[in-house]
């Protein structure tokens, strides 16, 4: 592991202590694990269903809407266990 130094505001601060006070975390590096954790998940249910969106517009049409093309790429990522 390394470790990293960071800074947080007031508000942040006051719900991560928060948080450890209702024990779902052991410590603040856990809640922050965690949050970049779901943010990377995120970042590549973004990418994924931008691409998703590029191919079927360079298709020139798609019999999905961008609800049903995200709700795809999301179930996608679940069976690859992604999420």
């Amino acid at each position: 592991m390394i470790k990293k130094s960071i800074t947080v505001t007031e508000q942040q601060e006051e719900w991560i202590q928060a948080q450890l006070a209702s024990g779902h975390y052991a410590s603040d590096s856990e809640i922050v694990r965690e949050a970049l954790r779901e943010k990377q998940l995120r970042s590549a249910e973004v990418e994924r269903i931008r691409a998703a969106l590029i191919q079927a517009e360079e298709r020139g049409f798609s019999e999905l809407g961008k609800e049903d093309i995200r709700r795809s790429v999301q179930d996608e990522m679940r069976a690859n266990g992604d999420v």
